[in-house]
């Protein structure tokens, strides 16, 4: 059976994964989430990321990153959906926890987080946000 909402899968394993306290996540490769994870390397919520070859088929491995003994991603919510897309003009885009926490965009120029669109003065749809 195929999968409807791979990104919400992905969402989903990070944030099981850091409840039970867990190091590393693997979740099976696509384009969209190796571009969301390197967002979210670039600004510090995750330790690393690779690509893994298993039997064939490609995998994703995270290495998720806690400070203190308490997870990095307090909050990670999957904002636009398959059944309702969610854009937004660069003017809209979302400042979550007060500028302390990301919004990750898909836009014309790729996958990005909110302060970067925000520089290049583009908007998109807004995947999810990370606090």
């Amino acid at each position: 059976m195929s999968m409807q909402d791979p990104i919400a899968d992905m969402l989903t394993r990070i944030r099981n994964a850091q409840l039970m306290g867990i190091v590393s996540v693997r979740m099976p490769f696509s384009n969209i989430k190796n571009h969301i994870l390197r967002v979210l390397s670039d600004e510090g919520y995750i330790n690393s990321y690779s690509t893994v070859l298993d039997g064939g088929k490609k995998d994703l491995e995270v290495q998720l990153k806690y400070y203190q003994g308490r997870p990095v991603i307090e909050k990670i919510k999957r904002i636009s959906k398959p059944s309702l897309r969610v854009y937004k003009n660069v003017s809209d885009i979302p400042v979550v926890c007060g500028g302390y926490g990301i919004a990750i965009l898909s836009t014309p120029f790729g996958v990005m987080s909110d302060k970067a669109a925000r520089t290049k003065n583009v908007g998109g749809e807004v995947l999810c946000t990370v606090e």
